[in-house]
Parts: structure tokens; C-alpha cells; sequence
């Protein structure tokens, strides 16, 4: 079983819109969706997904580090795919700072926009329920979640769960 792993950015601006790729590889099976910046994880940055979403920020959007603000590990996500690999998607959240200027790349076409104004069909099932929680749940607190991708009756659907040290937890 192969284990893949990618790193993605939820990144807001001052209008709480958030940014979004629109591939455009004619090889990519992403063409045409609406993404979060990110991508696969490279074999150096295994254990350090920080590092890796900063690389794919920067490669997709121009954007250095030094213009984000507060971007941290808001989402671990699992799926498994055709019973041969399981995806491991760890997910930041953060903000652009206001006046910066995004840099295009090869990979896609970069827009502002609230989730609400996407048609389901240009995002992926797993950046949509990744969404659905960020807006009802994940926005208001600073904790950590972890999620299974599942079918529930055919739809697809993330169990979450709060992922937290429970040894720094005092009864």
C-alpha cells in the first residue's frame, strides 16, 4: 500500500475570501477544479509539512513567507484511494497580508473567492467537507482536527475528530 502525502493552504485575505487554483495541466487529473494552494509532499519534507506547504505557496503563488500571517495546522485529512493508496492531506490556515501581489505560475490560474460562490462542481469532495467545517467549526477555535474520508450512502463525507495531546490535559 502506497502512502502519498500532500500539503495544501487555506489562505484568506482582508475580504475573507480565500484563494484557490484553478489547474490547468492537460496531464493533471485537477483540470479545471478549483483548488487550496498546495500539493504533494517532496521525499525531504516527510516530516515537515510546514516546510513543504511554504515551498508549494510559494512555487503556486509567489508568495513568501514573510506575507502570511498566523498560518498553522488546522486539518489532518485521510483518504484512501482504490484500496491501493491512502492520501495523508495536511491542511494550514492562514492570512495574506493586505497589498501583496500574487505571481501566476504554470500550474494554474489563481482566484479570490468565498467558498459559497463555487459551483460543488469545480471543487473536490474532500476540499468541500474541508470547507464545511472550516465555516461552521474550525473558523471559531484554535484547535486541531483530524478526518477520515467515509461514503455515507454513496456521498462523500469526513468523520472529524479533535486531535490534542491527551497527556497536556489536566482533569
Amino acid at each position: 500500500m502506497k502512502l502519498r502525502q500532500m500539503a495544501v493552504a487555506l489562505l484568506f485575505n482582508s475580504k475573507e475570501e480565500m484563494l484557490f487554483i484553478q489547474k490547468k495541466k492537460k496531464d493533471s487529473l485537477f483540470k479545471d477544479l478549483f483548488l487550496p494552494i498546495g500539493g504533494h509532499m517532496e521525499y525531504g519534507e516527510m516530516n515537515d509539512p510546514h516546510k513543504a506547504c511554504l515551498r508549494e505557496i510559494e512555487e503556486e503563488t509567489g508568495l513568501k513567507e514573510d506575507v502570511l500571517n498566523e498560518l498553522r495546522l488546522k486539518y489532518i485529512v485521510l483518504r484512501m484511494k482504490a484500496l491501493q493508496e491512502v492520501r495523508m492531506q495536511y491542511v494550514f490556515v492562514g492570512n495574506v497580508l493586505p497589498g501583496v501581489d500574487l505571481q501566476e505560475s504554470e500550474e494554474g490560474s489563481l482566484f479570490w473567492c468565498t467558498p459559497k460562490s463555487l459551483p460543488d462542481h469545480v471543487i473536490t469532495a474532500t476540499t468541500k467537507e474541508i470547507i464545511y467545517h472550516y465555516q461552521h467549526l474550525g473558523a471559531h477555535d484554535e484547535s486541531t482536527y483530524c478526518g477520515s474520508m467515509k461514503s455515507n450512502n454513496g456521498e462523500p463525507e469526513i468523520s472529524w475528530s479533535l486531535l490534542e495531546d491527551w497527556e497536556a490535559i489536566e482533569v
